[in-house]
């Protein structure tokens, strides 16, 4: 089950208004197929992903906890096959 979250270009835009908090996030390609998930300070593992070029759009979700953001991250990545 995919975040319920539109897709936004990965670009420094975007990753300029992600939170500094621990959340969860999807990778996509232009088609909108889910590459990576990933969880953890959101600001930060943005930054990563567009300096690789990791995908081409993302989408997110905050979390509470480090523990939050982990385990819902590993029940995406688990939902999404990957």
């Amino acid at each position: 089950m995919p975040l319920h979250k539109h897709w936004q270009d990965l670009s420094r835009a975007t990753v300029g208004s992600a939170p500094n908090q621990y959340g969860v996030y999807e990778l996509g390609d232009a088609d909108g197929a889910v590459l990576e998930v990933g969880w953890g300070i959101l600001s930060d593992e943005l930054k990563d992903a567009l300096a690789y070029g990791s995908g081409e759009q993302v989408r997110w979700d905050t979390a509470q906890t480090k523990a939050e953001a982990k385990e819902r991250a590993a029940e995406h990545r688990e939902r999404a096959g990957l």
